[in-house]
């Protein structure tokens, strides 16, 4: 019998607008992805949660790996996520929870997740959050948010995805996994919800990076550029997403936040709005330059970081004068 915290079909689920048409870039990562997903379809409004994104920073060989705050998560929606302890099989771990109607976020191996076709499916091994939602043991089927939408996968996944297939290694660690309790209680709305984001505001906007994070990333990036020069296809992706792509989706999400936030009526943050649109923007074509400066071993122009580096002061200088 199928256990499950919600009926979904892959084939109808509508995905949150944040996955939807027209975004500069179409991912965050892992983690926030499949929360957007699993808040939405939960009944909440992902977006209210989006303004611990301001905090991100320059961390010295990467960008800041944001993700949702659990305290967060706790404040807008009653949501309470602990962490599982793994002692048994992690597939009867995440039927019983299931079955709790606890959604499960558990660290998967994208080789066996069928949604990652034409990237990591049957192709690489790569380590990526998904949020179990239904599951059924016998008839080996499982679905989960991963990304940005609603899946489901059987027979042999299942059996790869959840190492069922025989003797295993005694070397390799368990996966860190979290259950979410409180999946069906009662959800803040309207200026109860604006309320209580405008309140995280506040306080993620004290915890914003002391000094201008561009400053510190573009000494970083000319050191580390020579070295990229002479670098395939696959260090490139690597660096860039470690970099580029998460500030650039991260502020990315700051701009779909404040905009949120003049729908309730908080008009004020647009010019705001469009200091952090700026930098996602400009983040996604500097990208694009990086690779063919890479390819063509030709000289990049730096100056788009700077650029970049005066809109965060600018949009953060804006929301301190507005919030704080």
């Amino acid at each position: 019998m199928m256990k499950q915290v919600l009926s979904l079909d892959p084939r109808s689920y509508v995905r949150h607008r944040i996955h939807g048409e027209g975004r500069t870039w179409a991912e965050t990562n892992c983690y926030v992805d499949v929360w957007i997903e699993l808040l939405h379809a939960l009944g909440c409004e992902p977006v209210a949660a989006l303004p611990f994104t301001l905090g991100i920073d320059f961390e010295g060989d990467q960008w800041t790996f944001f993700k949702f705050p659990l305290g967060d998560l706790h404040a807008l929606y009653n949501l309470d996520v602990q962490e599982l302890a793994i002692w048994r099989p992690l597939v009867r771990h995440v039927e019983e929870q299931v079955e709790q109607g606890r959604p499960v976020l558990v660290e998967l191996d994208s080789y066996y997740l069928p949604d990652t076709a034409g990237t990591a499916y049957r192709l690489d091994h790569v380590k990526s959050t998904v949020a179990a939602v239904a599951i059924d043991v016998e008839q080996h089927r499982l679905g989960y948010f991963h990304g940005q939408g609603y899946y489901e996968l059987e027979g042999q996944d299942f059996v790869d995805v959840f190492r069922l297939g025989g003797a295993t290694d005694p070397a390799a660690l368990p996966p860190y996994v979290e259950f979410v309790k409180g999946a069906h209680r009662a959800q803040l709305q309207g200026e109860e919800l604006l309320h209580a984001s405008l309140a995280l505001l506040r306080k993620h906007l004290g915890y914003l990076p002391e000094h201008n994070p561009f400053i510190a990333f573009r000494q970083r990036f000319q050191q580390d550029l020579p070295w990229l020069m002479n670098e395939d296809l696959q260090t490139f992706h690597q660096y860039s997403f470690a970099t580029l792509r998460q500030y650039g989706a991260c502020f990315e999400l700051v701009t779909t936040y404040l905009d949120w936030l003049a729908q309730q009526g908080q008009s004020a943050v647009a010019p705001a709005t469009a200091a952090f649109a700026d930098i996602s923007t400009t983040a996604k074509a500097f990208q694009f330059q990086l690779a063919r400066a890479m390819s063509r071993k030709k000289e990049l122009d730096l100056s788009p970081l700077e650029a970049m580096g005066r809109h965060w002061e600018r949009g953060t200088s804006l929301l301190q004068t507005l919030y704080r």
